[in-house]
């Protein structure tokens, strides 16, 4: 359900008064919009002025595939004057029939919970994607999408954007486009530094995204958030700060070309980069207090650290915030893949782009890498049982997966044979579809657990291999990987392109 403000001003070059009444539109408290979007869209509610007194619960009401609200609360003073009726007749009816979605609020119907700090679903599946999809108002990235990618890279599609894994967007078809058209853009993606190590769930956007840099010849920025993990971890500015140094090990172990992208932490690069800072200052003088609780669900009790740092993260999306990479440039737009938790701050950052003279960012949302323990819930550092860990030994491997790994298959072999194992809720089959890059060994592996033909311990078995082979590759290169390295990707510098 949806909480209005209603007597709080949420964009106030948004609100007339014009003698006794006043015209106001109320955005969703969980959500961002882009308000020149729905602008032309509004839906018009007068109500008097001393009419504007309390929080309403009203439900979900939009206008058709906009994601802002316009709620009126009426006094019960009000309501009686008009002999118990509506003090606009026919408005609630009219909001009933304007019920969409795309606003990133869970209805009733709907309990799965995702934003960038809490993922829950309901089912054993996991999320329901397309529910979140039409929650959050993206797009589903769909086969032509996936084939105008091929044709205008020259290269097949990455196999987690083949199999649905990389699932949604906003705005990709405008980066696309530009790529067509010769014109720059480049990527930015990130990671939040809570621990030594990172877990396979935080290797997946790195892999996608050294795939997307190498297949459109760009400049990709990677930013460490310390400063954030110092403000919900409680951990200090100098374990923070290790952490993103470990991580960026991790990171640089992935593969990719210092000459074309370049890594940096929070608390670093603000005392290195003014123009970093100028933006940061510039999106937070853009949203006020209640937008911030309004996307985030920030209460009272959190610092004003947490209430800040949504500006830090957004102004990466600005190419100017990058002045030895893009030297004064506005007009170069990023393309950001993520996981789909971490959209509303990406959301928020649309919806100040323009005002701030920049393209909007546009992005492409993964799914979720699920814990071990099923899909319901995302993989975390914070609890070592529930994830696949790059500093794990091949002996640790073996024993999470064959211990943790929740299974799709059937109580006894009897019953495996004759009814078959689920791969839409075991754990081993799910992350071989990360992890697993022959399609046709992949489809074959699920047509046998599926039938019965494979059994649990021989699906556990392909698995623990894979992912043997995997993290044992990733060590080797981070051994490689000195703190003299790290410090050549995270100098401020120019990258081999010419802007």
């Amino acid at each position: 359900m949806l909480y209005m403000y209603c007597s709080e001003r949420v964009y106030e070059e948004n609100v007339h008064t014009t003698h006794h009444i006043q015209y106001i539109t109320f955005f969703d408290k969980s959500s961002y919009c882009d308000y020149q979007q729905c602008a032309s869209l509004k839906l018009k509610c007068y109500i008097s002025s001393h009419g504007i007194s309390r929080v309403g619960r009203l439900g979900k009401y939009t206008l058709q595939n906009i994601k802002s609200k316009e709620i009126i609360n009426m006094t019960n003073t009000e309501t009686a004057q008009n002999g118990g009726a509506s003090a606009l007749p026919g408005m609630e009816e009219q909001l009933e029939n304007m019920r969409v979605s795309g606003d990133g609020a869970p209805s009733e119907e709907d309990e799965d919970i995702v934003n960038p700090w809490t993922v829950c679903g309901k089912s054993d599946a996991g999320i329901d994607y397309d529910k979140l999809i039409k929650r959050f108002g993206c797009e589903k990235i769909t086969p032509e999408l996936v084939e105008r990618l091929e044709r205008i890279t020259g290269k097949p599609a990455h196999p987690l954007l083949k199999r649905g894994i990389f699932f949604s967007h906003r705005d990709l078809k405008f980066i696309l486009d530009r790529k067509e058209a010769g014109k720059p853009f480049y990527l930015y993606t990130g990671r939040g530094p809570s621990s030594h190590a990172m877990h396979l769930g935080h290797l997946v956007p790195f892999m996608f995204t050294k795939w997307l840099q190498e297949a459109f010849d760009v400049p990709l920025v990677i930013q460490l958030t310390d400063d954030e993990k110092f403000l919900w971890k409680n951990l200090t500015v100098e374990e923070a700060q290790k952490c993103a140094v470990e991580n960026a090990k991790d990171i640089i172990a992935c593969g990719f070309d210092k000459e074309k992208t370049f890594i940096f932490a929070d608390f670093s690069y603000i005392g290195q980069c003014p123009a970093f800072y100028q933006n940061i200052a510039l999106i937070s003088r853009s949203i006020t207090f209640n937008q911030a609780k309004g996307c985030f669900g920030f209460g009272d009790s959190d610092c004003i650290g947490k209430i800040h740092f949504p500006s830090i993260e957004a102004a990466p999306c600005f190419a100017t915030s990058f002045p030895h990479i893009f030297k004064k440039r506005k007009d170069i737009p990023c393309l950001i893949p993520c996981a789909i938790d971490q959209d509303p701050y990406f959301r928020m950052t649309r919806d100040v782009s323009p005002k701030l003279g920049f393209h909007k960012p546009a992005l492409m949302h993964s799914s979720f890498f699920p814990a071990l323990q099923g899909a319901k819930t995302k993989m975390s550092a914070s609890d070592e049982n529930s994830a696949i860990f790059l500093t794990d030994t091949a002996n640790q491997i073996k024993k999470k997966i064959n211990k943790y790994a929740f299974s799709g298959g059937q109580t006894t072999v009897e019953e495996h044979r004759a009814l078959g194992g689920n791969c839409d809720v075991d754990i081993s089959y799910q992350y071989l579809r990360f992890f697993y890059e022959d399609d046709e060994k992949l489809a074959q592996i699920k047509e046998d657990y599926t039938s019965g033909k494979l059994l649990t311990g021989e699906l556990k078995a392909i698995l623990i291999a894979e992912l043997q082979k995997l993290v044992a590759e990733i060590q080797l290169r981070r051994a490689t990987v000195t703190d003299g390295v790290v410090e050549e990707f995270m100098t401020p510098r120019a990258l081999k392109y010419n802007f």
